[in-house]
């Protein structure tokens, strides 16, 4: 891994900022709408004031697969927008009410809706990312990695510009509750669950954050996952976040102002407003360690 201090510099953090601070008064709820006749089947899109072709952002959320509200994220989705995208927030079911792969279809859903409006909201639909945290990272991973949920809707995971994932579980297996192993339904499909089973190198590109000190979901996940994705010869950034645990991970993304997480910013708008994404070696070469 190379050092912090070998990676990026003072233009580009300020260039980041920059972005944050310009957009974030203009970055707006444009609207809520339906994706399906569930009543969490619902998501809000975000965007700047005056948003023509700018690159779009699907944000799953986390909570275990069995809490959450897009609400929640509301502040998180305007400082993406402010960066310079279009973001959606969906709802998906979650459980006890529903068992995998319901949320996962879900989210599959959201995206073919994204795809389908994603035009006449401001935005390109050949350039859209999807985003998650912790179990929303799960959801956005198996989306971007196992071709059978979007085909429900016409679509593959080629159709996307790419996938980040903050503090993800990828590899999670056996699980370690009860309440978790319900979760994922029965024991014959837990193996399907899992983002690493589904690596072939033809995967979009992806980007991978994780808080060295995550307590909850192990940063061996990420690095796992990474180095699967470099086995088969696909596209992968692995950032590894000295500073970071499993929820102030999204303070690099919340606040302009922590110094040691500005790395967050800075590595996203690469991805996505840069077009880094589609710079990323094939296979993968380069994790970085961020101070």
């Amino acid at each position: 891994m190379s050092p912090s201090s070998e990676h990026g510099g003072p233009q580009v953090t300020d260039a980041v900022g920059g972005r944050a601070f310009a957009g974030l008064l203009g970055a707006r709820r444009l609207q809520t709408a339906a994706f399906g006749p569930h009543p969490r089947q619902k998501l809000d899109v975000y965007a700047p004031r005056a948003a023509r072709g700018l690159p779009v952002i699907v944000f799953f959320y986390g909570g275990r697969w069995k809490q959450g509200g897009r609400r929640q994220y509301a502040l998180l989705a305007r400082r993406l927008a402010a960066l310079g995208a279009v973001v959606v927030v969906p709802d998906y079911r979650l459980y006890p009410q529903v068992r995998f792969p319901t949320f996962v279809e879900d989210g599959a859903a959201a995206v073919d809706w994204a795809l389908r409006h994603a035009a006449g909201l401001g935005g390109d639909p050949d350039r859209l990312y999807l985003m998650g945290h912790s179990a929303g990272a799960h959801i956005g991973a198996l989306l971007a990695l196992d071709a059978r949920y979007l085909a429900v809707h016409g679509r593959s995971p080629a159709t996307l510009a790419g996938f980040i994932g903050l503090a993800g579980p990828y590899d999670f297996l056996p699980f370690q509750s009860e309440e978790l192993a319900d979760t994922f339904g029965p024991a014959e499909g837990h193996a399907a669950s899992q983002p690493i089973h589904h690596v072939d190198g033809r995967n979009p590109p992806f980007l991978l954050l994780h808080g060295s000190k995550d307590k909850v979901v192990g940063p061996g996940n990420s690095k796992r996952l990474w180095r699967r994705i470099e086995a088969c010869g696909g596209r992968a950034r692995m950032v590894f976040l000295e500073q970071a645990n499993h929820v102030n991970i999204l303070w690099g993304l919340l606040l302009p102002f922590p110094a040691h997480l500005a790395g967050i910013r800075r590595e996203v708008a690469r991805f996505v407003l840069d077009g880094e994404s589609m710079r990323l070696a094939h296979p993968p070469s380069d994790s970085v360690s961020l101070r």
